[in-house]
């Protein structure tokens, strides 16, 4: 399935090609970049990376989309949506996520690029079993969409208030995968917004 391109008034969230491997390995090289992750990767690490997002891209036709800026950089990293791999009390779910350049911080890139993954899920996928999907017609569409990282992750944790998501101290978790890979980062706060707070938020958008 061909991926679904989203656009914004600066950015292009679009299907990956071969060309966005490089600098999309730098900024996964990058120990700023990937303070709050396990360690940063190799080349090989990121470039199998992108294999696993095109393949679920072409699977489900949207996931994490490659960010291009509109008369700008052709790809400083990913913005989209992807689920949840792991169980949890909120589970299966739908995050929106983000990973960016840090030549591409500080510019509003990743809110504005969230906030058209968050409205094109609202509007267009459904839940399918334990996984999600595009919707038709008739389906009914997602009820929340989450968002997750680190305590001290105050960059990403201020895009997602931006957007509307909004976190209660009792959905704190604690990250299952990253028990032997990172204790350190463990503990995670949960961001979610859900279909109601989302139309409140974009009263002209269909239900």
């Amino acid at each position: 399935m061909q991926p679904v391109e989203l656009r914004t008034e600066r950015l292009i969230l679009r299907d990956w090609t071969d060309a966005d491997r490089e600098p999309f390995a730098a900024l996964n090289a990058d120990h700023e970049v990937m303070a709050h992750f396990p360690a940063p990767l190799v080349r090989a690490e990121s470039d199998a990376m992108v294999d696993r997002i095109v393949t679920s891209m072409r699977r489900r036709g949207f996931g994490l989309w490659a960010l291009e800026v509109i008369d700008g950089p052709a790809c400083v990293g990913f913005v989209g949506l992807n689920p949840i791999p792991f169980d949890a009390s909120f589970t299966p779910a739908l995050e929106v996520g983000w990973r960016l350049a840090r030549s591409a911080w500080g510019q509003g890139y990743a809110p504005e690029a969230a906030v058209a993954c968050v409205d094109f899920a609202f509007a267009s996928v459904r839940r399918d079993g334990e996984d999600f999907a595009m919707a038709g017609p008739a389906d009914e569409r997602l009820d929340e969409i989450v968002s997750m990282t680190t305590p001290d992750n105050t960059k990403s944790r201020r895009v997602m208030e931006k957007i509307g998501l909004t976190r209660d101290p009792a959905d704190d978790f604690d990250h299952p995968a990253m028990a032997d890979r990172a204790p350190h980062l463990v503990r995670h706060v949960l961001y979610r917004i859900d279909r109601a707070s989302w139309a409140r938020r974009n009263p002209e958008s269909p239900r």
